[in-house]
């Protein structure tokens, strides 16, 4: 081959790799955006839940699917900042996983469909006119969080009979949901002839005012709202429980496994697989509107009894042949 035509075909393989390697490159990946209240730490199990739900749909994150996680790390006022950003960044879903999150990402956009999950009713909250079927761009999962948040303060009073009176922590900076578990367990406490004290808790610094206040109070026991700010600080709260010598109980299984008493709730990888399949059929570019609001109806009951031994309570043996986990 002459020079001149050599130096010719290496100009034209030149020109020519570029094109080819564009064309080598995969189609940019669907993005899924998704909006916690909390940290990343405490949601390990519900992420497996969110990515088994993914991929039974046929998505695997960083293979066919990319989720931009924005973490609001327990500060509500920050939530409007991170969803605005990933509005901005068109995903082609919002996961909002809490009932702040959800809210914010409602007022956020009316046309990126979002996929929730709330322990609040969605239809109360104003996310749904329907449960069967939404009429908006939203849908997602909820379980049965406030028709058996009523229980939370049965199981205590069977747990200490003797009590008079008990305290309800709730998150000010979560309005809606602590208004109506507020308003739910007070009418509960009433009726069984308790009074519930309601104490406060949006920060860190708070937790230790709050504890101190139930023996200033006379309260026998301490609910727990199920609030995701709560939920991220379980391990914080079970041992101030145990150090503030209070019988506690609370929604989430997490709680008991961190040392805490008692927990009575719905199941939150069920709804969150529920999430992640809901999340996928919608990138799969499915009417959200034939997704309906799944209802997680598996309730259960947790008791760590060695936290119970080292608060001096002996757990009624009715308490003991209902629960579904015992941790010894």
């Amino acid at each position: 081959m002459r020079r001149r035509e050599f130096i010719s075909l290496l100009g034209t393989i030149a020109v020519a790799r570029p094109f080819a390697a564009h064309a080598q490159q995969p189609a940019s990946l669907p993005t899924i955006g998704f909006i916690g209240s909390d940290s990343p730490g405490p949601y390990i199990d519900r992420l497996r839940a969110f990515r088994l739900g993914l991929k039974s749909t046929g998505f695997t994150e960083g293979q066919n699917v990319k989720v931009e996680y924005r973490w609001a790390e327990g500060r509500n006022d920050r939530l409007a900042e991170l969803t605005a950003d990933l509005v901005h960044r068109q995903v082609a879903v919002i996961v909002a996983p809490t009932t702040p999150s959800v809210l914010v990402a409602k007022a956020a956009t009316k046309t990126i469909p979002i996929v929730f999950f709330t322990a609040g009713d969605p239809v109360d909250l104003g996310l749904v006119s329907s449960l069967s079927r939404p009429d908006s761009n939203l849908t997602g999962a909820t379980t049965l969080t406030l028709e058996v948040a009523q229980k939370w303060v049965q199981l205590l009073h069977e747990m200490v009979p003797r009590a008079t009176s008990l305290a309800l922590l709730i998150n000010p900076t979560s309005p809606n949901l602590a208004e109506a578990q507020s308003r739910d367990l007070q009418a509960t406490a009433r009726r069984r002839g308790l009074q519930l004290h309601l104490l406060r808790a949006s920060a860190d610094q708070d937790f230790d005012a709050a504890f101190a206040s139930i023996a200033q109070l006379d309260a026998s026991g301490l609910v727990i709202s199920s609030d995701s700010f709560f939920f991220s600080r379980s391990a914080q709260l079970a041992t101030l429980a145990i150090r503030h010598a209070v019988p506690t109980i609370f929604g989430f299984r997490e709680f008991v496994q961190a040392g805490g008493l008692m927990a009575y709730g719905g199941s939150l990888t069920e709804s969150f697989r529920w999430v992640g399949v809901y999340t996928g059929r919608i990138v799969k570019g499915e009417d959200l509107t034939n997704l309906p609001v799944q209802r997680s109806t598996k309730i259960e009951l947790f008791i760590n009894l060695k936290t119970a031994e080292a608060l001096g309570i002996e757990v009624p043996p009715a308490l003991l042949t209902r629960a579904d986990d015992v941790i010894e």
